[in-house]
């Protein structure tokens, strides 16, 4: 059993995408399924992306985190690309978007903010810089919470921008980037001192692509129960979401050429201004008052799009951008 398990772990790795892409089906066949279970896997989401996290975090040394917190270029750019040249092409579509409140809202809160979860081991997937992504993701997630409101403020009013809550993204920068980091540093240090802690530190990194299965899964059969009898609303928003993803691929191109980044580097921008914050605006959507209820609906749509979209993308960024 020792050693077909490690066997079955370099498989998965082989087999990524495949992987992934099973995660999702059975996770849509579970929701569609067994529609009832959806309330309590929402509750499991966080725990399994902090966990991921957590495993992302220990495969890049602290040092290796610090020394690119020194990048400004690198810095710059994922800061220009996503609070800047996003919410310009979100302007550019806005006009089109259907007139309905609750779907503009929707859209704006999860198009204006960055992924700072899934798209680490994405844009690994691709060969891009998942250390400097990975030391960029504190700064992400301050920065969409001070440029949200006003985002939302010049797209919908001050109406509708006070009634966003801060709450969640505090409990999101808790959950998903302090503890799992804390604990990373902490097992880099004892697998540093003891063979024990070496050991563990080995276990955890093989369990990267099972966990990305699990979140993927868990997230596909929580949301897809809700999208029930919302079906003709939501087609009205896929064709955004996947206009977005196509722009953005070349966007964080041109943003990449403009900032002379190496290729790792440019790959890494290109997935950080393609992937969205949806599983963490989507508290925010789900407090939204009773008028504005769809907003959740379509927040859950641009998820089950834009993860279809990274499979894609870890095939396509690549050839987008070859090594040189």
């Amino acid at each position: 059993m020792s050693e077909q398990a490690p066997g079955l772990v370099a498989g998965m790795e082989r087999h990524q995408v495949a992987v992934y892409v099973a995660a999702m089906a059975t996770g849509a066949l579970v929701g569609w399924g067994v529609p009832e279970i959806g309330p309590g896997l929402e509750h499991a989401i966080n725990p399994v992306l902090a966990a991921l996290l957590y495993v992302t975090f220990l495969q890049v040394p602290a040092a290796e985190l610090v020394h690119s917190l020194r990048v400004g270029r690198f810095l710059t750019a994922a800061l220009v690309v996503n609070f800047l040249v996003v919410p310009l092409v979100v302007a550019a579509m806005f006009a089109f978007l259907p007139a309905d409140q609750a779907v503009r809202m929707g859209v704006l809160l999860v198009l204006l903010t960055p992924c700072i979860d899934y798209v680490i081991v994405f844009s690994s997937l691709a060969g891009g810089s998942s250390q400097r992504l990975l030391a960029a993701t504190p700064l992400l997630l301050l920065a969409q919470m001070v440029f949200l409101p006003v985002y939302l403020y010049l797209f919908m009013g001050s109406e509708l921008a006070s009634i966003v809550e801060p709450g969640p993204f505090i409990t999101a920068f808790l959950v998903l980037i302090v503890i799992p980091l804390t604990l990373a540093w902490l097992t880099q240090t004892w697998a540093a001192c003891r063979p024990v802690g070496q050991k563990t530190a080995d276990a955890m990194g093989t369990a990267m692509v099972p966990l990305m299965a699990a979140t993927l899964l868990t997230v596909v059969a929580s949301q897809i129960p809700k999208l029930g009898g919302n079906l003709g609303d939501v087609a009205h928003v896929v064709p955004f979401y996947l206009l977005f993803l196509l722009v953005m691929a070349f966007v964080g191109l041109a943003v990449t050429r403009l900032f002379r980044l190496s290729t790792p580097d440019g790959r890494a921008i290109v997935f950080t201004g393609a992937t969205r914050n949806s599983l963490v605006v989507l508290p925010l959507a789900l407090a939204l008052p009773d008028r504005l209820a769809m907003a959740a609906v379509v927040v859950v749509t641009q998820t089950l799009v834009e993860v279809t979209g990274m499979v894609i993308y870890v095939r396509a960024i690549p050839r987008l951008l070859p090594a040189r």
